[in-house]
């Protein structure tokens, strides 16, 4: 009893966040930065690979490639979110990284609106690089992905990224896009 007691505290507190990243978003919809407290209590793995890709420069020039309104806006491939000469809009969101892919770390915490949650494809076990920021709660998705961390500030900034179509959330024309992430402590 004391234990689930314990459990349900650390839920409504929130995770401890030891690190984070901020993230500066330029395009036809947004600019500026958001904030992103990570979770490296809850989703060690994730939070070391966002983390990595991130000191690494990896994530620096990729495109928001799939942004649904009223759910959520996902970045994060590296392969072929990148936008430079080659970037092609049909490929976005079919890479990774050269890095393995990692197994899950599902919690108990809810996908609600400034939630960071970690991309995947059917299998469980196959998120990479990429992740996504829900614009408004998707509880669907509790216990289905990882999630990595929270939007401390800059919920505007997310809130304003450019949209995609309303079912695929494909971007038509040029995309929003991370033009830096640094790593913070």
């Amino acid at each position: 009893m004391l234990r689930k007691l314990l459990g349900a505290l650390v839920i409504a507190a929130g995770p401890a966040a030891a690190t984070g990243i901020e993230i500066t978003v330029a395009g036809e919809g947004a600019n500026g930065v958001i904030a992103i407290d990570l979770f490296e209590d809850v989703a060690p793995g994730h939070v070391d690979r966002i983390t990595t890709l991130a000191a690494q420069g990896a994530y620096d020039n990729v495109a928001f490639h799939r942004v649904i309104n009223t759910f959520m806006a996902q970045t994060g491939d590296v392969e072929f979110g990148k936008l430079n000469d080659s970037y092609d809009a049909r490929n976005a969101g079919r890479g990774g990284s050269d890095l393995p892919d990692l197994a899950q770390e599902f919690s108990d915490i809810p996908f609600d609106g400034g939630v960071v949650g970690m991309a995947r494809s059917q299998d469980v076990d196959s998120a990479n690089s990429q992740f996504f920021i829900m614009f408004a709660p998707g509880y669907f998705l509790n216990n289905q992905y990882t999630v990595v961390g929270q939007v401390t500030d800059g919920q505007d900034v997310v809130d304003a990224i450019k949209r995609g179509h309303p079912r695929s959330g494909a971007i038509t024309g040029a995309p929003d896009r991370m033009v830096t992430v640094t790593v913070t402590e």
